[in-house]
């Protein structure tokens, strides 16, 4: 088996060859995600606008619940391969008993937030009771049933620490398609089942998410050699939390800011109409169709940095960067192109009234001018949080959404226009691209020219 281990394809394969192997996997589950997310409000909408007002309006609260599992999985993910890419194979299997305890905290967490806090959250942002009671059904049963998405995520990213991508385009797609074939059935009542409408499409969720969950953690225990989990006796280890902590929570933070904005929108917004809160939560639900595969694809990249990065090889880390940078941007105008040409249809998808259409044409328009800057920073941002720099992506989405775009987003709205409170957008990105570029420059100062060649010395290439 350590032999196996040696020759890892994270350290010997072609770059272009690798990034395609490890990204392509998790790029097409991840599409399948994304469309689970539109087909899933898609459903909803037919229950009516306030329904999908109340579906948009608990993205912060599902935000969030991501960026806790997936930004901890991110830290096991970066230390598994880097600890694989040293050759610290004890340190292996401590790190994932770790992260399966983390997993399990993490969930109580929100069983508390399902019990406790979905009402207040609601009438926080609105005093409409249909809107706060489609969203009370919806959210209780997602937050109260949250240990499949956990379990998934942290499974997922074991596989993928160790180049096991394929798997996790199995898990995450069988998650997805369950999810759409129960929607229609369980919110409307098809095939003899009860109609249960919104809570319906949560029930849906939840049970895509557990079946991914569990079909994660069989990948591992049948496939995943390289990390063996045994939990009898388990200890958690401080100096491992705090070592997966300090590469996950920068991503956490940066992630839950997403909550953070995406709050302080739905407030600004419904100011002007609750359509204009469902044109935002739409258009959330359609740029996960361009985002979710770069996303993908930096879930690929990330272990193949950190394990090039522990194996010492400069030029395999550098070069993945670069075209790691360029398959992003080429994503995100493909993305930007669509947005730009057909954003009626788009919307239309979303039983849109022509108020709607109205309000959310100019909307995606506006916004997806910032895509192209927005695909430079999110590539970046893998090879800070690979190279142990996560804090740098942690500053950045800090900046761009708290700093800039939530005030932007005010200041544009006091002149009565929500067609202006869309630029708050690409203005923010803006910022977003120059504070990114300098830290890369020093990240390849401080770091990437200090990595020596895998014979000890060191490499000619620089970033």
């Amino acid at each position: 088996m350590e032999k196996n281990m040696k020759e890892n394809k994270m350290g010997t394969m072609p770059i272009d060859k690798l990034i395609i192997s490890m990204s392509l996997p998790i790029m097409i589950s991840m599409l399948v995600q994304a469309l689970y997310n539109i087909v899933d409000s898609i459903f909803v909408a037919k229950i009516s606008e306030d329904a999908l007002t109340a579906v948009s309006m608990a993205f912060p609260i599902q935000n969030l619940m991501i960026a806790v599992g997936a930004g901890t999985a991110v830290g096991v993910n970066a230390l598994l391969a880097r600890s694989l890419g040293e050759k610290d194979y004890g340190r292996v299997n401590k790190i994932a008993e770790n992260a399966v305890f983390l997993a399990f905290l993490s969930y109580l967490a929100f069983l508390v937030i399902g019990l406790f806090m979905v009402e207040p959250f609601y009438r926080s942002q609105t005093d409409i009771e249909s809107i706060i009671t489609y969203g009370k059904e919806y959210m209780v049963v997602v937050c109260c049933f949250s240990f499949g998405i956990f379990a998934q995520l942290m499974f997922e990213r074991m596989l993928q620490a160790t180049g096991k991508t394929l798997y996790t385009m199995f898990t995450q797609g069988i998650g997805a398609i369950i999810n759409i074939i129960l929607d229609p059935i369980l919110i409307f009542g098809l095939l003899g089942m009860p109609k249960l409408g919104i809570t319906g499409a949560a029930v849906a969720t939840v049970i895509g998410q557990i079946a991914a969950g569990i079909l994660a953690i069989i990948f591992n225990q049948l496939k995943n050699h390289e990390v063996r989990i045994n939990m009898r006796g388990f200890r958690p280890s401080g100096q491992i939390i705090g070592m997966i902590y300090g590469i996950g929570v920068p991503s956490i933070v940066m992630q839950a800011i997403g909550s953070i904005m995406n709050y302080g929108m739905n407030v600004i917004l419904i100011s002007f109409s609750s359509t204009a809160t469902a044109v935002f939560g739409v258009y959330f639900k359609l740029q996960s169709f361009v985002f979710m595969p770069t996303f993908g694809l930096n879930n690929g990249v990330i272990p193949i940095i950190a394990y090039n990065y522990g194996a010492r090889n400069r030029s395999r880390v550098v070069k993945t960067i670069k075209h790691s940078i360029v398959y992003v941007m080429s994503i995100l105008i493909i993305g930007l192109i669509i947005f730009q040409t057909i954003p009626g249809p788009l919307l239309k998808l979303f039983d849109a009234s022509e108020n709607m259409l109205g309000m959310g044409v100019p909307a995606l328009r506006t916004i997806s001018l910032s895509f192209i800057l927005a695909g430079f920073c999110i590539a970046c941002g893998s090879a800070f949080q690979a190279l142990g720099k996560a804090v740098y992506s942690m500053v950045v989405s800090v900046a761009r959404q708290l700093v800039v775009l939530l005030p932007a987003a005010y200041i544009l709205a006091q002149f009565g226009n929500v067609n202006l409170v869309w630029w708050a957008f690409p203005i923010a990105e803006l910022m977003s691209l120059a504070m990114t570029t300098f830290f890369m420059i020093k990240l390849n100062k401080k770091v990437i020219s200090r990595i020596g060649g895998r014979d000890g010395k060191t490499d000619t290439c620089s970033y």
